[in-house]
Parts: C-alpha cells; structure tokens; sequence
C-alpha cells in the first residue's frame, strides 16, 4: 500500500488586500468566487505554489530551478530543458520533483493549411507533430478559500502628490484609488503520494516548508497577509481519497473555528482518527478539545509538523 499524505491548513485572522486580481477604474480589487451560495474571496493555487518555491529553495544546496528574479521580474531558469530527468539517476531540483513542469515545442513544418493524411499519402510522409516534456505535480495544491464571506468592503484612498508618477497625469493633486479589502482567514489543502517522488526525503521538506509559510499572493508594501497556518489537520493514511478538504467553518465570523464536516465523517467510519493529527494555537479551545475527545493527537502548530514529518520518513524507511 501507499502512503498518501492529505493536509488541511487555515491561515490567522488578517487582513488580504491586492491579491492579484484586476482592476475596476481606479479599484484594485480581490479574486472572488461563489461557493455554498455566498461571495467569498480567494487566492489561486499558483500564488501558494510560488510562495512555497521560495521556501523550497533553502531546502537543497542546488536549490530549485525555477528562480524569481526580483530586478528583472521574471523567472530565471537553471536547467529549461530538465535533463535530470532523462536518467533514472539523474540530478532533479526539488520544486520539479515536488511541483512537476512542462516544456512543449510545436512541429518545426506547419502543416495546419493541409488536410491530415492527404499530403501524406501522397508523399509517403507523415505529419510532423510538436513534442512536449512533461512531470505532473505529486505535491497538488487546492485553491484558498475565505473562510468567511465577502461583506463588500472597500478602502477609499489617496496616494501623495509624486508618489505614483505613472498615475500623476498632470498637477500635483493626490491620486484617488479605491482598494477591495477582506478580514478573513483563509482555507487550503494538499494532496502529496511521496513514493511518486524521485526523492522520497522531499516529502517531509514539503510538509515543513508549507508549515513555515509566510506571505502569498499579492503582498504589496500596502498591507502584509501571514499565510503560516494557524491551525492544520494532517491525514497520514494509505486511504487514496483525502475525505479532509475543506472539514474547517466558523459561527462567529471566523474568530473561532469548528470541525462539524470532520466529526461526522469520524462518526461514520469513514476516517480512522489514527490518521489524524490537529495542529493549532488554541489548545484549550472548542475546536482543539472536540477532536480531542474524537481520538486525534491534538498539539501546536510546530509540534504537529515534526511529528508528521517524524511519521512520514518512518513510514518511508528514512528514519525519524
């Protein structure tokens, strides 16, 4: 059987703001989506996955081959054409082994003005194709959902004369702009089969790298997001299926949290609360003592992470 890793993380109370949507007029506005009927915000999978580039890069002396360059605002490479791979023992970089990639190229004869198999037949040739290198992600990574709903704010501001020179079309006025603003937490998951991997030690390198995240998506000078996990529930199990995803809510405007969709699939024999194991900074709280009480080893956040890390390299043969 393989063992299949499942996380469920939900950020601290903060305030998101400029997370990479686009802009109405003069209003920068947030990512949102409809889920269980009301408005919530998000932040993509993308964002979380490049944070977690930067975290991954300290992990390996080689670090990793994608690389943000902050002058140049664009992605660096180190091996584009991923040659590691064309071994079984070749040398990978842990954001390929973790995240996956993709290199395609199109045919080098365009033959999208002749019919397929026409030209062929008639000269004996076959249609040159275009060629694409490609490593599906084993660490996959949900979309971070709000916690709570949307309730409609806005910012009104005015950036000083001269602060924004591409916005001062002319005079010395204060430049007006608007900004879409959300106190909420936010809610994510991952999936990750570590026997998928070409190193099996990045697993547990994900799994601490994801407990020490910091800011995702957007965090511009303006306003600062931790997007470190407040509260997490691993799920260590040779079950194929998460059955986590999304088990955290709120009744009181996310001050609090509780674990009802969690419980009753403890209740129903679905999940061996064995499995399980709840990190949070709460430990004298509701939710902390109801999945205590279910049978879950419940801790901090920190001491979670190195015991599931604990668990995970020993479930691999790769000592604690």
């Amino acid at each position: 059987m393989s063992l299949h890793v499942f996380a469920n993380f939900v950020t601290s109370y903060g305030t998101a703001a400029n997370n990479r949507a686009e802009t109405e007029g003069n209003i920068t506005t947030l990512q949102k989506l409809i889920w269980q009927g009301q408005t919530h915000t998000t932040v993509s999978a993308e964002a979380i996955r490049f944070a977690l580039r930067r975290r991954l890069a300290g992990m390996e002396p080689n670090g990793c081959n994608r690389v943000w360059d902050e002058e140049a605002r664009n992605n660096t490479w180190k091996d584009w054409n991923f040659t590691g791979w064309d071994e079984d023992n070749g040398k990978t970089f842990i954001d390929d082994d973790l995240l996956g990639f993709m290199t395609a190229e199109a045919a080098k004869a365009d033959g999208s003005d002749q019919p397929e198999g026409e030209g062929d037949k008639k000269q004996g040739q076959r249609r040159e194709k275009g060629s694409a290198n490609v490593r599906r992600a084993v660490l996959e990574v949900t979309r971070a959902i709000s916690v709570t709903s949307w309730p409609g704010d806005v910012t009104f501001n005015a950036a000083s004369p001269g602060a924004t020179p591409s916005a001062q079309k002319k005079g010395t006025n204060p430049v007006p702009y608007g900004t879409e603003v959300h106190a909420t937490r936010y809610q994510y998951a991952i999936a990750l089969t570590p026997e998928r991997l070409r190193d099996k030690s990045r697993a547990a390198k994900a799994i601490q790298a994801l407990c020490e995240l910091g800011p995702v998506a957007g965090n511009h000078a303006r306003f600062l997001f931790d997007f470190s996990p407040d509260v997490v529930l691993f799920r260590l199990t040779d079950d194929p299926a998460p059955r986590i995803l999304y088990c955290f809510g709120t009744d009181d405007d996310g001050q609090t949290l509780h674990a009802r969709p969690l419980l009753a699939r403890l209740q129903a024999g679905d999940i061996d609360p064995k499995e399980l194991l709840l990190g949070t900074s709460d430990l004298k709280g509701a939710l902390a003592e109801s999945l205590r009480q279910a049978g879950i080893l419940v801790d901090g956040v920190k001491k979670i992470c190195q015991e599931a890390v604990k668990r995970i390299n020993q479930r691999l043969g790769l000592g604690g």
